[in-house]
């Protein structure tokens, strides 16, 4: 079974929750592996963070979760990844830390250039990040 990286709009409890992505298509649930971080930085495009991978990067905070081969093509819908088109998001396969374990994963991963001018989110967290900013809106 594919195991996904998620750190954004995917996470539980987020607005594309891959659990009821899920239950939406009638695929069996994901199993939650536990949290994982990626070198990375994370930007604000305002209703969703994009992942730029960078090795010098602190970690981008996510979670991991084994899931079944059917719903990977469910998050590329919901990502807009189309096989020979160019899209803001694309599926890598890459190694995340997972406490003291390295795993490979798929995950979904911007391009340097979709980021020029964003906002950077320096917790790399965009669960809380999007809390805070909800919690305090600009005046």
């Amino acid at each position: 079974m594919p195991v996904v990286f998620v750190y954004g709009t995917l996470r539980a409890g987020e607005v594309n929750d891959l659990n009821a992505a899920a239950r939406k298509h009638g695929i069996a649930a994901p199993r939650l592996l536990g949290s994982a971080t990626v070198p990375g930085r994370l930007y604000d495009f305002g209703t969703y963070p994009g992942l730029v991978l960078d090795a010098g990067a602190p970690g981008v905070a996510g979670d991991l979760y084994e899931v079944d081969a059917a719903l990977v093509p469910v998050l590329d819908e919901i990502e807009e990844v189309y096989p020979g088109q160019a899209t803001l998001f694309v599926r890598e396969e890459r190694v995340v830390t997972a406490g003291d374990q390295a795993v490979r994963c798929l995950l979904y991963p911007v391009g340097e250039d979709a980021v020029a001018g964003l906002p950077r989110i320096a917790s790399g967290d965009w669960v809380a990040y999007r809390r805070e900013r909800e919690a305090n809106p600009p005046a």
